[in-house]
């Protein structure tokens, strides 16, 4: 069954869109404070299809990915009471509760690590808010942190992706596949240990 090969080429026929950077503003604003697919799935194929707008499109990435994260901070601030057990229902407590956690022990440099590790950033702006920490900090190391990663990313991609689009196409399906297993992985051995 050929699945990625295709999702592959419509992701980059997006990527190349008049108004892609408007789709990623976005999903990257949404990704920090409420929607759950990380904004590096639309970043790195645009960084990839027009590379000489890496800088940009990592630009864009990070404002909108800061300004959602406020928007994060915002619902935690007012309305933690209301979102926790939404927060909790999607399987995301034991992540918030480690968030908590980790702001006892580092405050505001857990922000900064958030925004450029893999962990759902969402979770962070959110329990930030909740917890009252200072805003400007908070706007500072979510700047640092997001902005680090997805100039990166879009960096990285930018300057590969020509170099090793024609070479990475054919091995799409199977790459995947592989991701898809790896992903099957982790979450056996995060079930069975969490």
């Amino acid at each position: 069954m050929k699945l990625f090969g295709p999702l592959y080429d419509r992701v980059m026929v997006w990527s190349r869109h008049r108004h892609a950077p408007r789709y990623l503003a976005a999903l990257s604003f949404a990704e920090s404070s409420f929607f759950p697919v990380p904004p590096d799935v639309m970043l790195a194929p645009m960084a990839a299809a027009r590379p000489e707008c890496s800088a940009r499109f990592a630009f864009i990435t990070t404002v909108f990915s800061v300004l959602g994260g406020v928007l994060g901070y915002l619902i935690g601030w007012l309305a933690f009471g209301m979102v926790e057990p939404w927060v909790v229902s999607a399987g995301y407590g034991d992540r918030l509760e480690l968030a908590r956690e980790w702001f006892d022990v580092w405050g505001v440099w857990v922000v900064l690590i958030a925004g450029f590790s893999p962990i759902p950033y969402k979770l962070f702006t959110i329990t930030a808010g909740a917890l009252s920490m200072a805003l400007l900090p908070f706007i500072i190391a979510s700047f640092i942190g997001r902005g680090a990663r997805f100039f990166a990313v879009a960096l990285l991609i930018g300057w590969l992706g020509p170099r090793v689009e024609d070479k990475l196409r054919p091995y799409m399906e199977w790459l995947g596949w592989f991701t898809v297993l790896l992903l099957l992985v982790a979450v056996a051995v995060y079930n069975t240990h969490g």
